[in-house]
C-alpha cells in the first residue's frame, strides 16, 4: 500500500511539530502534500493519515462501520483525565450505549430551558469587574461556563461543596491545559509518581479530590432520589439502557467529569474569542449591537437563539479558529478507496477541522473574520465541522451553541467593553484544543442605556 506523502522527518520532531506548534505544521504539510498527509507519530502506531477534504471526510463519517470505526486504542490516552467509561474513550456497541443514555438530557429543547440561568449567571460575574480596569476575557468566560454547566448538571448548586468542587475543577483544567501535561498524555511512559511536586502527581492529587466530591454527590442522590429534579445528573441517574440497566456509580463519575471539563472548557475559549472579535471590528459589533436592541428589553433566550447574525458572528468565531482541531479519529476496517487513495485496514484517519476551515475554495480569505459568510451560504456539515461529525459529534453541540449567544447577546446588550490592546492575537495550543497566544484584555466602560428599536428600523 502506497500512503499519501507526508514530511519525512523522525516520528519523535514530527510527535514535538504537533504538539508545540500544530497549526503551522498542519498548513505548512498541507501546502507541500495537499488535503491528505501522512504523519508519523509514534511507532507502535501505524501512521496516521489528516484529511482536509469535505468529500472525503463525508465518506468517513458517514460510511458503514463496517469500513471506519473508531479506534478505541488511540482514544485510551484521555483515560487518565476522564476515565474509561467517558464518551470520549469509548468505542463500539459501548460508546452507543453511554450516548443513547446521555441523548435526552441534551436534547435541544431541553437544553433552552437554561437560558434564563446563563444570562443570570452572566450577569453575576460580569457585574463583579470593576469599570475600566483590564481583565483577561478568558478568566471571566471560563467564570461563566464553568458555573452554567455546574448549574446544568446539578441544578441549583450552592454550598460549601459547590464552592470547593467549582475550584478544584479550575486547578484541575489548569494542570490539564499545559503544554506538559500533553506531552505527559502522549508520552504514557512519564505519567509516574516521582513526589508530592511532580506534575503528574499534582494532577492525580486534584483529580481524586474531585472524585470524592462526585462520588459524594451520587452516593447521596441515591439515596435521597427527587422524581422532581431535572438537572442533567438526575436525568442520568434515572436513565436506562435497552436492556432497563442503569448507570453505574463509576460510568457517572466519567460522565460526569466529561461534561463538567468538555462542557464548559471550549465554550469559555469560543466566547473569548467572540468577544475579541466583536470588539476589534467596529463594523461587526455595530451591525450586532443593533439587531440585539431590536428585541427590546428582557428578550426570551429562544428568540435570542434564532438571530441570523447573532447565529453568523458565533459560526464565524468557531470557523475561524475552531477549538478542536481535528475530529475524532477513525481505524479503515477494511480496504477502502478514498479520494483514489487505496487504504488498508489499519490505517489511522483524522479530520483536520482547522484545515477544512481554512480553504480558501470553501472560506475566501479564509484568514479574515467575515460573519457573513454564514448569511451569504449554507455550508454542509463536512465544509463547517466545529463539533467534529457523524456517529461520535459533541453531544453538548446544541448546549454549546445556546451557551455562546446568551451568554455573548447578555454582555453585548448590557455592558459597554472596549479592548485594551486592538493587535493581532493568534491561536495555539492549549491542552489538547486551541486558545489565544496571548491573553485577550477588556475593559468595562460602563452600562449601556439603548432605546429599543424595531427590527424595521435598522438599515439592511
Amino acid at each position: 500500500m502506497k500512503l499519501p506523502d507526508g514530511p519525512q522527518t523522525p516520528a519523535l520532531v514530527q510527535m514535538f511539530q504537533w504538539i508545540f506548534s500544530p497549526m503551522s505544521f498542519m498548513e505548512n504539510c498541507t501546502k507541500r502534500y495537499g488535503d491528505f498527509v501522512t504523519l508519523r507519530f509514534d511507532p507502535q502506531y501505524s501512521p496516521f493519515i489528516f484529511v482536509s477534504n469535505p468529500q472525503a471526510l463525508q465518506q468517513i463519517l458517514t460510511s458503514d462501520t463496517k469500513d471506519f470505526a473508531a479506534p478505541g486504542s488511540i482514544n485510551k490516552i484521555l483515560i487518565p483525565f476522564v476515565g474509561q467509561y467517558s464518551l470520549l474513550t469509548l468505542d463500539a456497541e459501548a460508546h452507543q450505549r453511554q450516548r443513547q443514555l446521555l441523548l435526552p438530557p441534551f436534547h435541544g429543547e431541553r437544553m433552552r430551558t437554561y437560558g434564563q440561568a446563563i444570562s443570570n449567571v452572566t450577569e453575576q460575574i460580569i457585574t463583579q469587574l470593576q469599570i475600566d480596569k483590564p481583565f483577561s476575557a478568558r478568566t471571566v468566560t471560563q467564570a461563566i461556563t464553568l458555573r452554567v454547566i455546574l448549574q446544568a448538571v446539578f441544578g441549583l448548586y450552592e454550598g460549601p461543596r459547590a464552592q470547593q468542587l467549582e475550584q478544584l475543577l479550575r486547578n484541575m483544567l489548569e494542570h490539564s491545559t499545559s503544554l506538559l501535561f500533553v506531552v505527559l498524555l502522549y508520552f504514557p511512559v512519564l505519567q509516574r509518581d516521582l513526589g508530592p511536586l511532580t506534575p503528574w502527581k499534582s494532577f492525580v492529587r486534584v483529580r481524586e479530590q474531585v472524585d470524592q466530591l462526585l462520588y459524594a454527590e451520587i452516593r447521596e442522590r441515591r439515596e435521597h432520589p427527587d422524581p422532581s429534579r431535572t438537572d442533567i445528573l438526575s436525568l442520568l441517574m434515572a436513565a436506562r439502557d435497552e436492556e432497563g440497566q442503569p448507570m453505574t456509580d463509576e460510568e457517572l463519575r466519567d460522565q460526569l467529569i466529561t461534561l463538567l471539563t468538555a462542557g464548559h472548557e471550549t465554550t469559555a475559549t469560543a466566547l473569548a474569542w467572540a468577544l475579541y472579535w466583536v470588539h476589534k471590528l467596529p463594523s461587526v459589533r455595530k451591525k450586532l449591537l443593533e439587531e440585539l436592541d431590536s428585541l427590546g428589553d428582557n428578550p426570551d433566550p429562544s428568540t435570542i437563539f434564532k438571530l441570523p447574525y447573532l447565529n453568523a458572528v458565533c459560526c464565524e468565531t468557531l470557523r475561524i479558529y475552531p477549538v478542536a482541531m481535528l475530529s475524532m479519529p477513525r481505524e479503515v476496517k477494511t480496504p477502502v478507496s478514498l479520494c483514489g487513495h487505496e487504504l488498508e485496514p489499519g490505517t489511522f484517519l483524522f479530520g483536520s477541522i482547522y484545515l477544512i476551515h481554512q480553504r480558501e475554495d470553501l472560506y475566501p480569505q479564509p484568514k479574515q473574520f467575515k460573519p457573513e459568510r454564514f448569511l451569504e451560504r449554507q455550508f454542509s456539515p463536512y465544509e463547517f465541522i466545529p463539533f467534529g461529525g457523524g456517529a461520535r459529534r459533541c453531544i453538548g453541540l446544541a448546549f454549546a451553541q445556546f451557551e455562546m449567544k446568551v451568554a455573548l447577546a447578555t454582555i453585548l446588550s448590557r455592558w459597554e467593553l472596549a479592548l485594551v490592546d486592538n493587535g493581532e492575537v493568534r491561536p495555539k495550543r492549549r491542552g489538547l484544543g486551541t486558545a489565544s497566544d496571548r491573553p485577550i484584555q477588556l475593559v468595562v466602560k460602563g452600562e449601556r442605556t439603548v432605546k429599543p428599536r424595531t427590527l424595521a428600523s435598522i438599515p439592511g
